[in-house]
């Protein structure tokens, strides 16, 4: 879910061309949510195979990918590794939220409630070979897959730092905790999104994110803005009760730092020292390979199609345009060299 820092940070919207030809370090965990949260029936039911294993994952990252790369974006998919121990209670909560949701899905669905696809989105988790799955797929469809060593974000971010991508695609604001000098939000060819609570939809555009210019127009530190979060509440804490992004930038610019807040509020934060630390000197790792390859089309439709029922004909279309943009990007990329 990761932390709320929308109100603080300029949002620049951008069309997919303004990424062409650039590495997008993607987070494939947050990527890989979205897929089980929208791709879903009406009542709220996800794609399945004959053997009753959820595919709508592997339905989103088929055809966005495939869209991605026609429109001359090189992704690279950052994958979680072992979460840190203070988020145990975090992931343990997540839980508990999605169990309730899919016991109220269920209800709702069988009383044919227009609440059940919302309560379905809800209950989406991870399980099985879901990871696996996905990471097969990408391969398949050559594309770079990053195992992080702990956060996604964090490695994603550090990709960024150290130049191998221009930028985060995540829809969370974590990576700039973790110091990506740009996120890029809203990566999709096209999208729409359902507002709160209303029958309306809304377009949604890609928007580009950049850390120093944020930081600049707030004139705060990349410690502060690690303070602002932690009053806020991120992954890993609840944050304090009543404050948001902007009364927290007050109290930060006022005080300097989160120690001298705390104090004025009389309260404290759980392993305070551990989250900034986290933020501040994140896990990554520099050993990996950012190599984009010919998509292999028998391993594509003998995955999908084969392994997991999905239609000939249309994987067979998706794969026709992957292959011929990977081999436009090839050529466009030969001429350099």
């Amino acid at each position: 879910m990761g932390v709320d820092l929308g109100d603080l940070f300029e949002k620049k919207e951008i069309t997919l061309s303004d990424l062409k030809g650039k590495a997008i370090a993607i987070d494939a965990y947050n990527t890989l949510y979205q897929f089980l949260s929208i791709i879903r029936q009406r009542d709220g039911t996800p794609l399945v195979d004959s053997h009753g294993e959820i595919t709508s994952h592997l339905s989103g990252f088929l055809y966005r990918t495939t869209n991605l790369v026609e429109e001359g974006i090189k992704p690279v998919f950052v994958f979680d590794g072992v979460p840190p121990e203070f988020k145990i209670t975090t992931i343990e909560e997540r839980q508990k939220i999605r169990t309730e949701a899919m016991v109220k899905w269920e209800e709702a669905k069988a009383a044919g409630d227009e609440d059940a696809f919302r309560f379905a989105q809800a209950s989406s988790h991870i399980k099985g070979t879901m990871i696996d799955d996905a990471k097969q797929l990408l391969w398949s469809m050559g594309m770079p897959v990053v195992q992080a060593p702990s956060e996604g974000e964090a490695q994603a971010a550090f990709m960024v730092r150290k130049g191998d991508a221009y930028a985060v695609g995540s829809q969370d604001y974590d990576a700039l905790l973790f110091g990506s000098l740009v996120v890029v939000r809203n990566l999709a060819v096209s999208g729409k999104r359902k507002l709160p609570g209303k029958g309306i939809y809304v377009d949604v555009k890609p928007e580009l994110i950049e850390f120093e210019k944020g930081l600049f127009g707030l004139e705060i530190t990349k410690e502060q803005l690690v303070d602002i979060a932690l009053l806020v509440g991120t992954d890993y804490n609840e944050g304090i009760k009543g404050i948001g992004p902007k009364k927290a930038l007050k109290l930060i610019k006022k005080h300097g730092h989160i120690e001298g807040v705390l104090k004025e509020l009389g309260t404290d934060i759980k392993y305070l020292a551990e989250i900034r630390d986290l933020f501040l000197n994140p896990d990554a790792t520099p050993d990996y390979e950012m190599k984009w390859k010919k998509p292999d089309p028998d391993a594509i439709v003998r995955f999908l199609c084969t392994e997991h029922d999905f239609s000939e004909e249309r994987v067979s279309k998706a794969v026709e345009r992957l292959l011929a943009a990977s081999e436009k990007g090839q050529q466009t990329l030969d001429r350099w060299f």
